[in-house]
């Protein structure tokens, strides 16, 4: 199916099951412990074994010799693969740093070897006898220091843009601002390690994996074995977690496949948690500069954001700058981003990338330029909206209500009643409102599935999407029986296999609104062979309570299955809208936080969101989704940091002890509101992604929200207390 006309009046508009509060159709599995991980599936006929991965302790050189000796020689061990064995192991397309094969070493803890042995704890302990020799290299691991070197990205891929006369209007502007501000690298997290069993058989490869793309990797790791993409059968159908650190290709499943294949038996490969921070990717470190003009009256005149990130060789920028070419108006504007060269693991996808880390400096740049021109943040916001593109006013926004998110945001939260910066207390609390608007743009991908109707009346959804715990089995289910006139619990949801159509997979906002438009083109097949089975006009028939009617008859929707079933399959593509019509999510989050005025202590007492983000396919799933990234964004404000020892070059803080994420406690009760809208030129759904909108923004209103608690301001996250604990007894 094509979709290249704005969507009219379709069968999703009924709003019996779409929409609708469906709990999710994988809880029971989930709750009760039958939902199987990747690590856990087994086999009864089948002996496992247990691949110990082994990760480099420098940063940068070659590895000049592996002595396996006294390893081959403990207890239990089955086999020792490593990457000199491997000197011409390919690397996918898709993966910036080498994930194994070769003498050279390009980042610490990048994979070295793999012992394999009867169990887990054998193969742990002889991994560490080891003997490794190393030809170590001067790396370069800090951003700061390397600022001077950075160079443009690929322009092909990440263009400068500008237009008017950005210096000549800043430079006669009445009201201006200059601010640097900085975001650390950050780690996902997730609470499922990066785990996979291999299996070979012949030459045909299964591999159990947590995986948020199943054809990126499955292609990838064609190319890395260097075997028939069609001998590989992938399986992902529950990940526990993933915030885009699982979209590539990664190293425990390429160290699973090798083993498999050396010691003749299906091998588990966990990466263990202080090993994922330097292994896998991260979000990377950004230096941002922000300037702002404008009049007297707080119209924006000039507008320029530049952000300074670094990655290996290869590698591509943090793209913080991109939110800021289309939030607000201002006639003359300029964004660049600049990449640095660093030795530090791969920087890459992380939740939101790009808006999340230049939300955080730009929404606390208005908040600063709202006090210099005396005007509430939110009215000054509201002052520079656009309805179009601003570096293009030709082209509209489809939908875009970010005026309607503030407002609403201010009233249910309570707005007017916030003071001046350090003004309000509570015994020894300082109590603060913060206010941020959010922003991510409104991605789509291809999508397919196929849609089974069997004898019974029994809907069988298969497609390779996955679920990442964001609910992509309930809202699938959701369309299915949206489409068919079926009762939800009729709809069979089949994830996360290669066998299946390939879909959008999870990532970047894209996954629910495009697989389900891929089911949804997969039922306009389905719905058409059955009224093709039964005689009836297809764009007359109606679909409701398991029935199929036309006029005057009515048939059972089972009977036209017939003995053998019926099956629709197709896949969604995507037309021109987008380059007609800018498409974006909006929303405001507001925050209210208390700052203890003698240790800076700083606890959130409130969080609100207002997203503004199509329809709604499920406000269930979608809520779990966003008050999920507003903790997220707590995170980022206050704790989350990967330190870099900038001499050794790796994160010293890699495990869930030294990486600090929110826990209950630091999160109190959250609201979200969803706007109640449409947006026709997003697709057949009439809806857009969410799960990253909950995160853009939260950082910069917690910031908010402690500059107006304690009139200090912190430009360098995370704010933790010893930035504010120095000045605290001026404020005092």
């Amino acid at each position: 199916m094509q979709f290249d006309k704005p969507a009219t009046i379709n069968p999703i508009d009924q709003l019996k099951v779409v929409g609708r509060p469906v709990h999710r159709v994988d809880g029971e599995l989930k709750t009760t412990g039958r939902a199987v991980y990747a690590y856990e599936w087994s086999d009864p006929d089948l002996l496992y074994a247990y691949g110990y991965p082994v990760g480099s302790t420098i940063a940068k050189g070659h590895v000049i010799s592996i002595d396996t000796a006294a390893a081959q020689a403990a207890p239990g061990v089955l086999g020792i693969i490593t990457t000199l064995d491997n000197p011409e192991l390919k690397k996918g397309k898709l993966n910036t740093a080498k994930l194994f094969g070769g003498t050279e070493v390009q980042h610490y803890h990048q994979a070295i070897a793999v012992v394999v042995a009867n169990t887990f704890e054998e193969a742990r302990a002889a991994a560490a006898l080891l003997d490794v020799e190393y030809a170590a290299e001067k790396g370069r691991f800090d951003l700061r220091s390397e600022m001077a070197n950075a160079t443009a990205p690929d322009p092909s891929t990440e263009p400068e843009s500008s237009s008017g006369d950005f210096e000549a209007a800043f430079a006669t502007a009445p009201v201006t601002l200059e601010a640097e501000y900085a975001t650390p690298d950050q780690s996902h997290a997730m609470m499922e390690p990066h785990a996979s069993i291999a299996q070979w058989n012949g030459d045909e490869l299964t591999v159990w994996t947590s995986s948020q793309m199943i054809d990126w990797w499955r292609s990838d790791l064609a190319i890395t074995l260097g075997v028939d993409k069609e001998k590989i059968h992938l399986k992902s159908p529950f990940i526990g977690g993933g915030f885009g650190g699982k979209l590539f290709l990664r190293v425990d499943c390429v160290l699973a496949c090798l083993a498999a294949k050396a010691v003749g038996r299906p091998v588990k490969v966990a990466l263990p948690r202080p090993m994922i921070a330097n292994n896998t990717t991260h979000r990377p470190a950004t230096i941002q500069r922000i300037r702002i003009g404008a009049e007297n009256s707080g119209k924006i005149t000039a507008i320029a954001h530049e952000s300074w990130s670094g990655d290996l060789p290869g590698g591509g920028p943090e793209t913080a700058v991109m939110q800021t070419r289309l939030l607000y108006a201002g006639e003359n504007r300029m964004t660049a981003t600049k990449l640095a060269t660093l030795d530090l693991p791969e920087g890459n996808a992380m939740r939101a990338p790009g808006e999340a880390p230049g939300l955080m400096a730009l929404e606390i740049a208005m908040d600063e330029m709202a006090e210099k021109l005396n005007m509430d943040p939110i009215e000054f916001r509201i002052l520079n909206d656009t309805l179009v593109d601003p570096e293009n006013p030709r082209r509209p926004f489809s939908h875009r209500d970010l005026v309607g998110c503030l407002r609403r945001g201010a009233q249910e939260f309570g707005w007017e009643k916030r003071m001046l910066p350090a003004q309000r207390r509570e015994g020894t609390w300082m109590i603060g409102q913060g206010v941020a608007a959010a922003f991510r743009n409104n991605l789509v991908m291809p999508s397919g599935a196929r849609v089974m109707l069997d004898k019974t009346g029994m809907i069988t959804v298969e497609t390779d999407m996955t679920d990442i715990g964001t609910g992509s089995y309930t809202i699938i289910a959701q369309t299915a029986a949206e489409m068919l006139g079926v009762d939800v619990t009729r709809v069979d949801v089949r994830l996360g296999d290669s066998r299946f159509p390939v879909s959008a997979g999870s990532g970047g906002q894209f996954g629910a609104n495009s697989a389900t438009s891929g089911v949804y083109a997969a039922c306009v097949k389905l719905r058409e062979a059955v009224a093709s089975k039964l005689g009836f006009n297809s764009s007359e028939v109606v679909f409701e309570n398991g029935q199929v009617r036309s006029g005057n008859r009515m048939v059972a929707l089972a009977d036209a299955a017939g003995a053998e079933g019926l099956v629709g399959e197709d896949t969604i593509e995507w037309g021109k809208l987008t380059e007609t019509h800018q498409q974006s999510t909006f929303g405001s989050h507001f925050v209210e936080v208390g700052v203890d005025i003698a240790t800076g202590e700083t606890r959130i007492r409130r969080m609100l969101a207002v997203c503004a983000a199509g329809r709604i396919l499920n406000p269930i799933t979608a809520r779990s989704q966003v008050i999920g990234a507003m903790t997220m964004g707590a995170g980022a404000a206050l704790s989350e940091e990967l330190a870099v020892d900038t001499r050794h070059g790796f994160f010293v803080n890699h495990d869930l002890a030294g990486y600090e994420v929110p826990v209950h406690a630091d999160i109190p009760h959250q609201d979200v509101i969803f706007m109640d809208e449409t947006d026709p030129y997003s697709s057949p759904m009439k809806a857009k992604g969410i799960g990253e909108l909950g995160l853009c923004g939260v950082s910069a209103a917690i910031a908010n929200a402690i500059y107006n608690a304690t009139a200090i301001r912190v430009r360098q996250y995370p704010i933790t207390l010893d930035k504010l604990i120095s000045k605290l007894p001026e404020v005092g």
